[in-house]
């Protein structure tokens, strides 16, 4: 009986033996993939109602409607015709000269800081570039 025991016990040794693998016969990872000439693009930004200037539009036009704007410029989208300060409408302003004018001040037209907060002017200022000469 203890010979039949004999090569049994050495096959279940060496079946034993193939299950265990030493850290230096793990195969090593494969390699990156080859980087490409082409680069992603980026994720699109997050849909929060807002440009990436940071201002609302929609929220803009109430504060050109609100701040007194009509009374001196004109601006077809807001349905002014002031005719004090240029018309918006030929000057197609951009968003940072909106930004500048309405926070400094310029000429005849006074600075809104302080009666208006940093997030109203960036609003009125994405409605005006956004919506001039259109």
């Amino acid at each position: 009986m203890i010979r039949r025991l004999v090569p049994l016990a050495l096959l279940l040794a060496l079946l034993a033996a193939g299950c265990y693998s030493t850290p230096s016969s793990t195969p090593a990872p494969p390699p990156p993939p080859p980087a490409t000439t082409q680069q992603a693009a980026p994720p699109p930004p997050a849909t929060t109602g807002q440009p990436s200037s940071g201002g609302s539009a929609e929220a803009g036009k109430a504060v050109f409607l609100s701040a007194g704007c009509t009374g001196c410029h004109t601006l077809a989208a807001a349905g002014a015709t002031g005719t004090v300060g240029p018309s918006l409408d030929e000057r197609k302003p951009s968003f940072d000269r909106v930004v500048d004018r309405v926070t400094n001040g310029k000429g005849a037209m006074p600075p809104f800081q302080g009666q208006l907060t940093d997030q109203q002017i960036k609003d009125v200022a994405a409605f005006v570039s956004e919506n001039a000469g259109k």
